[in-house]
């Protein structure tokens, strides 16, 4: 192949990734629609239009001529390494696209977007019963696609590697392993301290005020609203609807302070690691996360390990004692700190503390491998789910609302893989802000001081503007100098909630 002929298949790769993102970013919009401002009567419709989208979609995906075109691309070697990272992730998904027949990919999508709309009305009602045959349906169809992917040991193999290219079941076991030898006797020695006082973040907070300050943050952090906006729904999420429009969505409850605001900074993070991708990736295979569990650390360590931290408590109590003077009258800084950090034991995921949060997740991955072994039906789910949190946290939902039905992951997607990236995520991001504190001396001064260019600026450099030009296992050993482990997580909890509860 001439330099001209590969200047030519390259661009008409380019061509035809854009376009793939551009579909992409169609069905995006549609689901952040159906998320935020959708007619309760138009949700038929919308499912339609997905299913539709999804069908398009597949079939550019599959066109035999971008297969030729790889395949024309592949039989030259002299490309970049970045060129030819794109080509290697646009083969995986072209192949793994090619396996998965039209119909199957078109009912799929229409079935998910019914569930989500049946589980929106079924979770305030409490009724279960309403969602067993739609997750019926989940797992047969999540166990149909797997099963055009032999290759892979398990259906959870498959799963978890559409999530976190390169990780297996065994990997994700081995951390869940390494985290409950770690965590369980700390969480147990937390459990027998006294709780610090948390009254004051459950008194009257204007939700507008609540929703303007968690932005604000958002803003100081690096979020571009240029290129973003903020909206209500009931599942907070971030989603891509085009290159350069990168939207959060959150949630606010009048008696809870921190419900918005740790649910904007979690968002937010998601948002800064897309809006900082290198612009040049954008619209081609490169151009986003390069993983959900290196996604997930981002989220979580703006969301904890700087808005939890007590340098970012120095810089902003006396910013939310002035929003409400009333609310905040009788407590002080030291108090309010403790209190966003209270670790207890919790019924719902999205609430629980740094310290317990990993077992509601490992809760949710075993859950998983059961169904998709077969070993538990759905029907006996919702029994199952109370009965693990029995186990794993000593504590049972007085109704499905709070048990099964709190997540819309199956309900609104397929079953598996779906939960493992958010404890790869934890730890993750203690990986990655250990690394950044050794880059960045005084970054908790800085942060004291309301001051976050430093950090997102390393971050965007490090982690950000690569997208997936790396594999997920090669930017973590690059940007922290070791492949993922586990122990910079468990020092962090370990010297945090130790300083907090006063353990030896």
């Amino acid at each position: 192949m001439t330099s001209h002929e590969m200047e030519t298949t390259w661009n008409a790769l380019t061509l035809h990734w854009q376009q793939l993102a551009d579909l992409g970013g169609i069905g995006s919009l549609l689901g952040w629609d159906q998320s935020t401002f959708l007619p309760v009567g138009a949700a038929g419709g919308r499912a339609r239009q997905q299913a539709l989208l999804a069908g398009i979609t597949h079939a550019r995906a599959t066109d035999a001529a971008y297969g030729r075109l790889l395949d024309d691309a592949q039989r030259h070697t002299d490309w970049s390494p970045v060129q030819a990272r794109t080509l290697a992730l646009a083969r995986r998904q072209f192949e793994e696209s090619t396996r998965l027949p039209g119909a199957f990919v078109q009912d799929f999508t229409q079935h998910v977007g019914e569930s989500y709309s049946a589980w929106v009305g079924a979770r305030p009602a409490n009724d279960f019963a309403r969602m067993v045959p739609y997750l019926e349906r989940t797992l047969e169809l999540s166990l149909q696609a797997a099963s055009y992917f032999p290759e892979f040991a398990s259906p959870m193999d498959y799963f978890i590697d559409q999530s976190d290219e390169g990780m297996t079941a065994e990997v994700v076991d081995r951390v869940f392993a390494e985290l409950r030898e770690a965590l369980v006797p700390l969480v147990e020695a937390v459990a027998q301290v006294p709780e610090p006082r948390t009254d004051f973040l459950h008194r009257s907070y204007p939700t507008d005020v609540q929703l303007q300050l968690g932005g604000e943050i958002a803003v100081a952090f690096g979020y571009d609203l240029t290129r973003g906006r903020q909206d209500l729904t009931a599942h907070p999420f971030m989603t891509r609807l085009g290159g350069q429009d990168v939207r959060i969505t959150t949630r606010v409850k009048e008696r809870d302070l921190t419900e918005a605001l740790y649910s904007t900074l979690h968002e937010t993070g998601h948002a800064l690691y897309e809006q900082g991708v290198a612009p040049e990736l954008l619209g081609t295979p490169l151009g986003g996360g390069v993983s959900a569990g290196v996604h997930e650390s981002q989220s979580r360590l703006w969301e904890n390990l700087v808005g939890r931290s007590r340098a970012f408590w120095t810089a902003y109590f006396p910013t939310f004692r002035d929003a409400f003077p009333e609310q905040l009258a009788d407590v002080t800084e030291d108090e309010m700190y403790r209190a966003v950090n209270v670790a207890q034991r919790s019924l719902i995921r999205t609430d629980a503390d740094e310290l317990t949060y990993n077992l509601h997740v490992i809760t949710r991955y075993e859950l998983e491998r059961e169904l998709l072994s077969g070993r538990l039906a759905v029907r006996d789910l919702a029994q199952a789910w109370h009965a693990a949190y029995e186990t794993n946290l000593g504590l049972r939902a007085p109704s499905d609302v709070d048990g099964v039905l709190q997540d819309v992951h199956w309900f609104g997607g397929g079953i598996g893989g779906a939960f493992q990236g958010y404890t790869l995520g934890n730890v993750l991001s203690a990986q990655f802000y250990a690394a950044a504190q050794r880059a960045l001396p005084g970054l908790d001064a800085q942060i004291a001081r309301a001051e976050f260019t430093g950090l997102h600026g390393w971050l965007r450099e490090q982690v950000y503007a690569p997208g997936s030009t790396l594999t997920p296992a090669a930017l973590v050993e690059r940007v922290t100098g070791e492949p993922l482990t586990v122990a910079p997580y468990v020092a962090y909890l370990r010297g945090k909630f130790g300083e907090l509860y006063g353990l030896s």
